[in-house]
């Protein structure tokens, strides 16, 4: 069976084609995956804007998906479902995406899946790799998620902790935004850190070891918080920025390999916390396996640090190659598969729904 996916939750307009291969070891293949993307659009206001989001999606998508189709050699006739990322996000992008997959599955008398995007980014970790050997902990670390699943089943995914304030997506680009790098931020800042000392500075870690009380379901001391790290961050450009305007030297405030330190040090404190809290909820969950997904996972330090541990530890791990990284259509069709062949279809009323748990 051919499922057509569509993803519209924040800045990429996507559409994808996937099919079912018989296999049950890899169920599935990718046909096609067009996305078009709006950095440049964004760019110029340092971050996403809603508004000028949803309108780019309006103007993309009817072109992005018969440009999937096309590239896939598939017509309406041929598929047998339509997935689409009902939530969370941007609810107006959101709102774009799902009007046209229920208009499209109306009128082409096909079954309508909606798909939680976070549930996307977690298979397309079996898209990209065939099925995880499960119990399996995945971490999902984006612009706007850093959160651990437990999935014990396929389809089934249970939430361990979340980060408590910023996502580490965000603090890189927050970070990158400091330092006046430019959006986005995290592929800059990885990039730079590559040729930086990464003990060059002094930066803390966060370790929590209490519930939080607007989630007492969890116990917590799996939470990540990224917020005092960046306000770290903050005051040691500060202070270097005083100290530099006082001196009589006639410079920048910041040389190149002083960015580059900031930025390794930085990078090195995120990388090991996201790496350990993994580790960590493997070791307590008896998990055979382990991945990361997410914008996030096209970090070259965290990829490194994630095939290493599991080496040494002898723990398969999973990534995403770097298309299937950031936001994609593609996983929404697997996570539609997943979900359609569970027998769960969506209503003709679906809404998106920005605020969306998984």
């Amino acid at each position: 069976m051919l499922i057509l996916g569509i993803e519209t939750s924040c800045d990429e307009t996507s559409a994808a084609v996937v099919e079912e291969t018989g296999d049950a070891a890899r169920p599935w293949a990718i046909r096609s995956n067009v996305i078009a993307s709006q950095v440049s659009i964004h760019r110029e206001w340092g971050g996403v804007v809603p508004e000028l989001a949803s309108r780019q999606h309006i103007r993309d998508i009817c072109g992005v998906v018969e440009r999937a189709c096309d590239e896939a050699k598939a017509t309406w006739r041929d598929l047998g479902a339509v997935a689409v990322t009902q939530g969370p996000g941007l609810v107006g992008s959101l709102l774009v995406g799902v009007a046209f997959a229920k208009a499209a599955a109306a009128a082409a008398g096909l079954p309508l899946v909606a798909v939680h995007h976070l549930a996307g980014h977690i298979e397309s970790l079996v898209l990209e790799n065939g099925e995880m050997p499960l119990p399996a902990i995945v971490l999902v670390v984006s612009g706007g998620h850093t959160s651990l699943y437990l999935v014990d089943r396929p389809g089934h995914y249970e939430l361990l902790s979340r980060t408590r304030d910023d996502a580490a997506g965000e603090a890189y680009d927050k970070v990158a935004k400091l330092l006046g790098l430019g959006y986005p931020g995290g592929p800059i800042v990885d990039r730079l850190a590559q040729s930086g000392n990464d003990r060059a500075i002094a930066l803390p870690t966060t370790r929590l070891t209490h519930a939080d009380r607007n989630a007492p379901e969890l116990k917590g001391d799996l939470d990540f918080s990224f917020s005092g790290l960046k306000t770290a961050v903050l005051r040691h450009v500060r202070e270097r920025e005083k100290a530099l305007s006082s001196s009589q030297e006639s410079r920048p405030p910041f040389s190149g390999q002083e960015v580059a330190d900031i930025c390794a040090t930085f990078q090195r404190v995120v990388v090991t916390v996201l790496i350990e809290r993994l580790f960590d909820a493997a070791r307590r969950f008896q998990a055979k396996s382990v991945g990361i997904a997410g914008g996030v996972s096209a970090n070259s330090r965290l990829r490194a640090e994630l095939l290493g541990r599991g080496e040494r530890r002898e723990v398969p791990t999973f990534l995403p190659s770097l298309q299937l990284s950031t936001d994609n259509a593609a996983m929404i069709a697997a996570a539609g598969l997943r979900k359609f062949r569970a027998g769960v279809i969506a209503p003709p009323d679906l809404n998106a729904d920005a605020a969306l748990v998984l």
